[in-house]
């Protein structure tokens, strides 16, 4: 009987020895591999997300990429899915109600983890407190949506291009179009053999040394008078570079505006003549009237008239002015023939 219960303790103190091992093993890993530390060196963080993407129990709780807690439960609370975290307490201070939670990955294909972005201003959040989500950009999904999106668009843009829509259509389908592509090619190419072989101006440009240096000269001659006007040398030189020229001409473009002015004023005969239809019309009607009496004297009407047309009547007065002339000649030579006065007195 004393050597069973010997046998007894001796299993029990193998029992508790390997259990203690097991503890000291668990207690060891979570030590050194956990990255949320021991229970009560947690406290726990909510959000919430209208897709967690697979995230599930255990997965990864990052606070700027550091690994400091992970992820308790995965609920439903209402249309959107909650997040219970447990995150290690040291990270208090940098999670705060200024922090924001999103859902990233471990790798492009790896599995969903949770992203709190840290923050030094705000409120810290306390046990049990929500930190606000939103969404991540970059992620797997959204290449995957832009990635099918671009697969549709360059499907219809096949699609266009085979019935014939467009430029790069029409250059497939458009045989005509083909042909006077391809002539213009042709052009082109013959335009190319032609510079080479020195045909035209800028052939004989690129190929005669003559024709270059007298460009080259034209352009040092242009340089030349750029540097003279530059320099204010010559009239236009002075125009831009003499203020008083400068004035000058500022001061007549103002003579001329005022000018511009008193006319459009309609002070003046002449502002008068240009904004005033009365005075329009009567310088018109005595223009008419000018014109009838020009067709007049030009029909041979009146005095005048026949003077002009009538040739006897001009060589009447002609000879008559000439006899006038001798007359006053020879009282000229011998007033005494012709100017006897008496005097007498009674």
């Amino acid at each position: 009987m004393p050597r069973t219960r010997s046998l007894a303790w001796a299993e029990l103190k193998i029992g508790i020895i390997a259990l203690a091992a097991i503890v000291l093993t668990v207690i060891l890993v979570i030590a050194v591999g956990g990255t949320s530390g021991f229970f009560w060196q947690q406290y726990e963080l909510r959000t919430r997300f209208a897709n967690v993407q697979g995230l599930k129990s255990g997965a990864v709780v990052r606070v700027a990429g550091v690994e400091v807690g992970t992820v308790d439960a995965v609920i439903f609370s209402g249309a959107e899915v909650e997040v219970v975290m447990k995150v290690h307490k040291d990270m208090r201070p940098r999670i705060t109600t200024e922090s924001r939670a999103s859902i990233g990955s471990l790798s492009l294909l790896g599995e969903p983890v949770i992203d709190i972005s840290p923050s030094g201003e705000g409120t810290p959040l306390q046990d049990g407190a929500i930190v606000p989500s939103e969404r991540a950009a970059g992620q797997l999904s959204d290449v995957t949506a832009s990635a099918t999106e671009s697969l549709e668009q360059l499907t219809l843009i096949l699609r266009d291009i085979r019935t014939g829509k467009g430029t790069v259509g029409r250059l497939f389908s458009d045989d005509e179009l083909y042909k006077e592509i391809t002539a213009f090619v042709t052009a082109a190419e013959g335009v190319t053999v032609g510079l080479r072989e020195g045909r035209g101006t800028l052939g004989r440009l690129l190929r005669d040394p003559a024709a270059y240096d007298r460009l080259n000269a034209s352009l040092q001659q242009l340089q030349e008078i750029t540097r003279r006007i530059n320099a204010g040398e010559g009239s236009l030189g002075q125009l831009l570079n003499d203020d008083a020229l400068a004035r000058s001409v500022t001061s007549a473009a103002g003579n001329l505006d005022r000018m511009s002015a008193r006319l459009n004023s309609n002070d003046n005969t002449m502002g008068k003549l240009l904004t005033e239809k009365e005075l329009y019309d009567r310088l018109n009607t005595l223009t008419g009237r000018l014109e009838k009496v020009a067709e007049g004297l030009q029909g041979g009407e009146g005095t005048a008239g026949q003077l002009l047309r009538d040739k006897q009547l001009y060589e009447n007065m002609n000879a008559a002015a000439s006899e006038l002339r001798a007359l006053i000649g020879d009282i000229r030579k011998d007033p005494k023939k012709y100017l006897n006065v008496r005097v007498s007195i009674f």
